[in-house]
């Protein structure tokens, strides 16, 4: 029941009243209700704060897509997120034009699939920068043929995989891509009438320009919608500490193949004696037989190992480990010194001569005598680039002593 006026309050609501200070009009609207149309063909699903957070995750994702592309296509790439909005899937499949680039992207381990919707123009465009052409996009459409299909799937893995580290503040995802179409009518996904996210990022791929169309089923984002928030984003955006980024990492440098040899050893041989060099000649190194090998990471000296056999294949067997740094004699150019004391015949660590009996073949013995200052410039130029290039100006000066590294390696 209301509230009951006294008989001096009913006066003076009559006194203003008649009096013109209170107006019926305004009593009449105070009491009416604003109402609010609701759609029911287009349930809202998706808040601003929806909208908000995904805009968020496509930015940082068209950062990573925008560098990545650029490794692929040798091109200036420029991607932003141009706007977010929530329509019916029926309105999304009308709007598309054939022929189109459709990849159906499966979210696991969330429910469904997405579809990554690219302009037919950038297609072209990533087809024509693939196979060598200057990026022109095409005057006139077409429909794709299967080699340029091929193409563009490989790209639409490396676009579809980028989605993991934006996503990882959210879910940890791991998408599949099922296939690619290239009519709308051959991707629904979902009921015509099930509401989506659409995330639209521009794309540009040196002077050619298109969009590039993220749609996100409501049925695949459900089971974390309470997590599309930008509180929640930013938590976890927060938690993230040095320690994970150093072991990400670490766990990348893990994965990097680095070349190991071991060097069965080295001497010094003369120019002709290389030249003459035929199949079942000796080579006598400076290693002892029982004497432990040197392996190498890289250019470094890390282990020394016993040769052997494993599984019918050439091995070595780890002795020791040797901590030190980088080994000259492995770098690819010698200092001034070492070329000098290699052109007059002498080890540089030592200064000693080296010793002549260890590079003889069998053949005539080499000529002991020094080089003339002008045949070290020579020597000393042809030193800096190949050894086959080399050979004819080499052969000039054969049998004279350059005493070159001869090293053998297991790998």
């Amino acid at each position: 029941m209301g509230e009951v006026l006294s008989q001096s309050e009913i006066d003076n609501l009559l006194a203003a009243l008649s009096s013109g200070e209170l107006d019926t009009n305004e009593l009449n609207g105070a009491d009416d209700k604003q109402i609010k149309d609701y759609d029911f063909k287009r349930p809202t699903k998706f808040s601003r704060e929806h909208l908000r957070t995904l805009e968020i995750i496509y930015e940082h994702y068209g950062r990573l897509l925008s560098t990545s592309l650029q490794v692929y296509l040798r091109k200036n790439i420029q991607i932003s997120v141009t706007s977010s909005e929530t329509v019916i899937f029926s309105e999304f499949s009308n709007s598309l034009s054939n022929p189109v680039i459709l990849g159906v992207v499966n979210f696991h381990p969330l429910g469904g699939m997405i579809l990554i919707e690219l302009a037919s123009q950038l297609g072209f465009t990533m087809i024509d920068r693939m196979l060598g052409g200057a990026g022109d996009p095409l005057e006139k459409g077409r429909e794709f043929t299967e080699i340029e299909m091929t193409i563009i799937e490989k790209m639409m893995v490396v676009c579809m995989q980028l989605m993991r580290e934006p996503w990882k503040n959210v879910v940890d995802i791991n998408p599949m891509l099922e296939r690619i179409e290239t009519n709308s009518q051959f991707a629904q996904i979902i009921a015509p009438n099930d509401m989506i996210a659409i995330v639209t990022l521009n794309m540009k791929v040196g002077e050619v320009e298109g969009f590039m169309n993220v749609c996100l089923p409501f049925f695949t984002l459900e089971s974390v919608m309470d997590k599309l928030n930008t509180k929640f984003w930013y938590a976890n955006l927060q938690e993230s500490d040095d320690e994970d980024f150093e072991e990400y990492i670490e766990a990348l440098i893990k994965r990097v193949d680095v070349p190991v040899k071991a060097v069965l050893g080295k001497t010094s041989i003369s120019v002709a004696d290389f030249v003459n060099l035929q199949i079942g000649d000796i080579i006598r190194l400076d290693t002892e037989v029982e004497q432990d090998l040197t392996v190498y990471v890289g250019n470094i000296r890390k282990f020394t190992a016993l040769p052997g056999t494993s599984r019918e294949k050439n091995a070595v067997r780890v002795t020791s480990v040797i901590r030190e740094g980088r080994n000259k004699s492995m770098d690819g150019m010698l200092s001034q010194d070492e070329i000098n004391a290699l052109l007059n015949g002498t080890d540089d660590s030592s200064g000693d001569a080296v010793d002549e009996s260890t590079a003889g073949f069998g053949g005539d013995e080499a000529d002991d005598s020094l080089l003339s200052d002008i045949e070290k410039d020579a020597v000393g130029e042809v030193a800096n680039i190949s050894m086959g290039a080399s050979a004819t100006t080499l052969f000039s000066i054969v049998n004279r002593k350059v005493n070159p590294f001869v090293i053998l390696y297991l790998e």
